[in-house]
This record gives structure tokens, C-alpha cells and sequence, in this order.
């Protein structure tokens, strides 16, 4: 059934909106995983992986709730094919060793106003470690078409070392070609699952 304009998928608990219990899918033409990583130390390059599928089970209490993500490695985009095969290769996420990244959530708690912390572990090049999304539910909305939709959004910050994500060049300057720190962005529209 495709969700309509006269469709609720949002309910209120404890004074907050929230997602009404159910299993949810991620329109993929208007949702994102992507990524931020600073190059030469100054410029912000982003990426995104173009295929990954998304298991969301929103529970009656909304900590019993459950997120996976799954990442085809190969997908990875940046908008530079050089810098794209260079990030699949051995230096980087070794795509043929390791075709799939994931993200499983272990819990989730309430934060302020509506956002939620989601832990969880994010694992990359067989390399399992805790992660948490700070999720912010944006409500719900009706798109062009009369459809229903549930709007969020999601982020943290990585040290891509911890996963074994280790190639960097050292310049002359002492600064190096790729940060450390690496910034996840998610943008989620989310319906029913059918």
C-alpha cells in the first residue's frame, strides 16, 4: 500500500512525535549515506555510496527500535573516477576482500528535542567497532504526488584509522592529503515497507 496524504506515520509519546511502530524503507531516489573528508587539510570532499539497502523496525517503545545499514563498498562515489578507484583499492576499503560495510544498531536513547542517539557498531574491512548516530526526526510530509513520507536526518564523526583505513601522504608543508576525521551524513525519507 502507498502511503497517502491522508496517511499517519507519525504518533506522540511522552510529549514528543515520533514514528508510528512498523518496518520502514528508504526511498532511494531522495535518501543518502554519504560521507565529508577534508583534503590537503582545507577542502571538504563528499561522497556517497550509491547502492545500500536499510532495515528500520520501529518499535511500540521506540528504544526497542532497530536500524541496519548495509553498504555496497563498490558503490562509493566522490565524483572523481581516479579518486573512486582509489578508495576501492587495498589502500582504502580493499572492495574486493571486503564488498559490504554495515551498520547494526545495539540501542537507542532519547536526546533532546527530537533527536535520538542510535548505538550501534559500524563495521568496515571486517573491523567491528561502537559508533553513535545522533538522529534527528524531521516529522512527516507529502511529496508532489500525494504520498506520505517521514523526513530525518543523521551524522557522526569517525576516526577512519580505528577501521584500518590507514593510506595518507605526508606533505611538504607537514599537512597531510587526507583528514583523519571523517564526517557521516544521512538523509532519510522513509515509507512503509511494503
Amino acid at each position: 500500500m502507498t502511503p497517502t496524504a491522508t496517511t499517519t506515520l507519525t504518533r506522540t509519546l511522552d510529549g514528543r512525535t515520533v514514528p508510528a511502530a512498523g518496518r520502514y524503507q528508504l526511498d532511494p531516489n531522495h535518501s543518502e549515506v554519504g560521507f565529508v573528508a577534508r583534503h590537503l587539510v582545507v577542502t571538504k570532499v563528499r561522497g556517497r555510496f550509491e547502492r545500500y539497502d536499510v532495515d528500520l523496525t520501529v518499535a511500540d517503545r521506540i528504544e526497542d527500535s532497530t536500524l541496519e545499514v548495509r553498504m555496497d563498498a563498490a558503490s562509493i562515489t566522490t565524483g572523481n573516477p581516479d579518486r573512486d578507484a582509489h578508495l576501492r583499492s587495498g589502500d582504502f576499503f580493499d572492495v574486493e576482500a571486503f564488498p559490504q560495510l554495515t551498520f547494526r544498531s545495539t540501542g537507542v536513547r532519547a536526546a533532546k528535542g527530537d533527536i535520538w542517539n542510535v548505538d550501534g557498531e559500524l563495521e568496515i574491512k571486517g573491523i567491528r567497532r561502537p559508533v553513535t548516530l545522533e538522529v534527528e526526526f524531521h516529522g512527516q510530509t507529502v511529496d508532489p504526488y500525494g504520498n506520505a513520507k517521514l523526513l530525518g536526518t543523521a551524522s557522526t564523526e569517525i576516526n577512519r584509522e580505528d577501521w584500518g583505513l590507514t593510506w595518507n601522504a605526508v606533505l611538504e608543508t607537514g599537512s597531510v592529503v587526507v583528514s583523519k576525521k571523517i564526517q557521516i551524513e544521512i538523509e532519510v525519507q522513509a515509507v512503509p515497507a511494503s
